[in-house]
Order: C-alpha cells, then structure tokens, then sequence
C-alpha cells in the first residue's frame, strides 16, 4: 500500500515538474521573437534615420543654394538700380542738350527772318566770307531741315556737303556747330566734340563759338567726364564773358556740388 502510494505520488509529481519545463521553453520562445521584433524594428529605425539624415544633408544643400541665389538676386537688383540712375541722369542730360539745341534753334530763326527782311549786305573784307546767295540760303535751309526731322545721319552729310561747296559763307560756322549737334543726336559724342572744336579752331569769334563749347560740355557731361565738362565750362565762361552761352555754363557749373567736382 506504501509503495503504492509512492508510486502514485510520483506520478502526479512529474506532470508539474514537465509544465515547468515547458513554461521556460514558452518563455523563451517568447523572448527570442521578441528579441527578433526589436532587432526588426532597431532595423527599421536605423533606416529611417539614415533617410532622415541623407534626407537632412539634401534640405541643406538646397538651403546653401537658395542663400546663394538670394545673394546673386541682391546683387543683381543693385546692379539695376545702379543702371537705372545712369540711365536717368543719361536722359536728363540729353533733354538738357535738346532744350538748349532747341533755344539755339529758335534763335537761328529768328535771325535768319531778320536776315531775309533785311537788304544785301557787301562782302565781307579780306574776302573771308561772301554775301549770302539764294542757293547758299537754300541749302544751308535744307539741311538744317534734315536736323530739325531728326534725320541726323542726313543732316550730318548735307552740312558737310554745304561746308564743301561754300566754304567761304557767313553761314559756314553754323553749318560746322550743326554738324557736331548732328552727330551727338546720333550719340556719337566724339565725333561731335570733333566737330565743335573745329568750329572754334576755324572760327573762334564767331556768334556759334561760344554754343560749341557749350555743346562740347553737354557731350562730356554725357559720357559722364563731369571733370572735362567742368572745365569746358570754365572756358567758355571765361572767353565769351556775357554771352547766352556763358549764362548757361555758370548756372550749370552752380549745379554741380562739390562731390561731382
């Protein structure tokens, strides 16, 4: 009966130590999965990181790019605006020269009414200039007309021509201080300073002298010698004392501050 109940009692003790056994194998079972989870999800979260990161050194890149393209955009936009002024000033000068070419041009119409009103006049001694002739009158007209349409290029060729064939007339210093306000209507200043300096070599006590001096100023002012047209100025202040002329230079002289100087 004893040694039944031994036996009896060993085997009722074995199924609890086996549930055991298995609870452990159960458990780790468990952690292994587990474990395998959050290598998965370690995996996973690397690659995340590393996208984040690959994806934070791209936005950077873009980021150094857009910096960079708001500096050239600023630098572009002060280039402009650096252009823009020049081209401002550029205009008010040339609306300056254009008022004085037309002033000048009013003028030489109402001389050449008070000329065509009046009688002939003798030559001039020394036979340096001649009495003004109907064909002279007219083709001296009829290239000033080519300068007053804005045909400069035409004016330019008419008033040399006029130069060539009458080289000796009254009207020739006129024809040459045409030539050079011809040639700066076309911009080419230069050629106009040129034309303007002959006059006053050829003909320096001339009424047009004084004007060619004036518009030597205005075509350095143009190209933004401001120094040379200073000087001009002075010049013509100082050698046609009085004149129209020399009235223009000293208020224009008057507006130039001295950091223009």
């Amino acid at each position: 009966m004893r040694r039944f109940a031994a036996i009896a009692g060993l085997v009722v003790c074995i199924p609890a130590g086996a549930q055991g056994l298995f609870d452990d194998n159960e458990a780790r079972r468990r952690i292994d999965t587990l474990r395998q989870q959050v290598q998965e999800s370690q995996k996973q979260i690397d690659e995340r990181l590393a996208r984040i990161e690959a994806s934070s050194g791209g936005l950077l890149e873009i980021s150094n790019q857009i910096e960079a393209l708001r500096g050239e955009i600023a630098r572009m936009r002060g280039q402009l605006e650096v252009a823009a002024n020049q081209v401002e000033n550029a205009e008010k000068r040339q609306k300056d020269l254009y008022l004085d070419i037309d002033t000048r041009l009013r003028k030489l119409e109402q001389s050449a009414e008070k000329q065509a009103a009046a009688p002939d006049k003798p030559a001039a001694p020394g036979g340096t200039e001649t009495a003004e002739s109907p064909g002279e009158a007219r083709a001296y007209q009829a290239a000033l007309d080519q300068f007053k349409l804005g045909n400069y290029a035409l004016a330019v060729n008419a008033m040399q021509g006029f130069l060539v064939t009458y080289p000796n007339s009254k009207l020739a210093p006129n024809a040459q201080y045409w030539t050079g306000m011809a040639h700066a209507g076309q911009r080419n200043y230069h050629a106009a300073i040129d034309a303007q300096r002959k006059l006053l070599s050829a003909w320096p006590q001339s009424e047009k002298a004084p004007d060619a001096l004036l518009s030597i100023a205005s075509s350095q002012e143009t190209m933004n010698d401001r120094r040379a047209a200073q000087k001009t100025l002075e010049e013509l202040i100082a050698r046609y004392p009085g004149t129209d002329a020399a009235k223009s230079a000293k208020q224009r002289l008057a507006a130039y501050s001295p950091a223009k100087r």
